[in-house]
């Protein structure tokens, strides 16, 4: 999940995602671990990638925001696809099959207000597998990545129901800040 150049991590961003559930997280986490061992996992689907938020912004306001603007997004269906490489970041990724068009259209609309935020790259649903690899390593990781994937026997889809508003608090350290159903009208 990233809104920065490669290797620029700040804490106290924000962002909004969808976690993905078991076997397939699990599976992705695991994947993840034996690339990137200093990592700390929990497969997800970026909405909103990680931004800073104003200091003097109520958060509460901010999640009120969020339900709203997905108060019309009913629940979808993601499947994932292949195993790529981000270019310029040598992010290793899992391509989204199906999903990919409803995504773009919930980010378009909740990238407004007191959340919005202009990155450097273009948003482009994934679900990342590795990142911060020296780039001699990249190859080779991308090589175990695509055969453990093509071996994977369980689900390759899951429903997305609800997103989650984290902060990251340290670096790799991302905690939840509101759950936010799909669907639903927002409450006052």
């Amino acid at each position: 999940m990233g809104c920065f150049e490669p290797g620029s991590r700040t804490i106290n961003q924000f962002a909004v995602v969808s976690y993905l559930p078991d076997p397939l997280a699990g599976f992705l986490d695991q994947l993840r671990l034996q690339l990137t061992p200093d990592s700390n996992p929990h497969a997800h689907v970026t909405i909103l990638p990680p931004r800073p938020i104003p200091g003097d912004t109520n958060l509460s306001s901010a999640i009120h925001q969020l339900a709203e603007g997905s108060a019309a997004c009913q629940p979808f269906e993601i499947r994932l696809g292949a195993i790529d490489i981000f270019p310029v970041s040598n992010v290793i990724f899992a391509e989204l099959a199906i999903g990919s068009e409803i995504l773009h259209e919930l980010h378009a609309t909740l990238n407004s207000g007191l959340v919005e935020f202009s990155c450097p790259f273009p948003y482009h649903p994934h679900i990342t597998i590795a990142q911060d690899l020296q780039p001699g390593q990249v190859e080779a990781m991308f090589q175990v990545a695509r055969n453990a994937w093509a071996g994977y026997l369980g689900p390759r889809s899951f429903r997305v129901d609800a997103m989650s508003f984290v902060q990251n608090v340290a670096r790799g350290i991302w905690v939840d800040i509101a759950k936010i159903p799909l669907g639903s009208p927002a409450t006052s």
